[in-house]
């Protein structure tokens, strides 16, 4: 039923609960896991003399991408095929190309990514995977604990 599953990833601490659903998936159907983080390269600065500083948003985007495919792939037992890609662009564009272009079956991801002003700017990128991706989205939310601020 699952011979591959996509977990995007952007670094944040959902993504744990997403890859503990993706192993077992995993497990159960000798599925490989692909892990997958965007560079958002949006341009988010209007102005030519901002583009030192998209530059260096562009960076630390980078940089953070390439941490959070480590981390993932961390979490993912060595009896697990995995495949791991960093691409550039808009990440629900990103994930949902990726999806499309690797076959993937399902995509596994946290409904909790990034927050704050961010996710203002940007909206929710698991709600938009879910409205345009043409296979199944699983998505896990992350586990809350006692004294959790967002636990409701």
């Amino acid at each position: 039923m699952y011979d591959d599953l996509l977990v995007p990833t952007d670094g944040s601490d959902g993504t744990d609960a997403a890859i503990e659903h993706a192993n077992a998936l995993a497990r159960a159907f000798d599925a490989t896991v692909h892990v997958l983080s965007v560079v958002d390269t949006r341009n988010r600065f209007e102005s030519p003399s901002a583009g030192v500083a998209a530059e260096a948003w562009v960076d630390a985007e980078r940089e953070r991408a390439e941490e959070a495919v480590k981390r993932v792939s961390a979490a993912i037992p060595d009896d697990i095929d995995a495949d791991r890609t960093i691409r550039e662009g808009t990440p629900v564009s990103e994930i949902t190309a990726y999806a499309e272009e690797a076959d993937v079956d399902a995509i596994v991801m946290a409904t909790h990514g990034r927050s704050g002003l961010d996710r203002y700017l940007v909206g929710s990128v698991t709600e938009k995977v879910v409205r345009s991706s043409h296979v199944p989205v699983l998505t896990v939310s992350r586990r809350e604990g006692p004294g959790d601020p967002d636990r409701s």
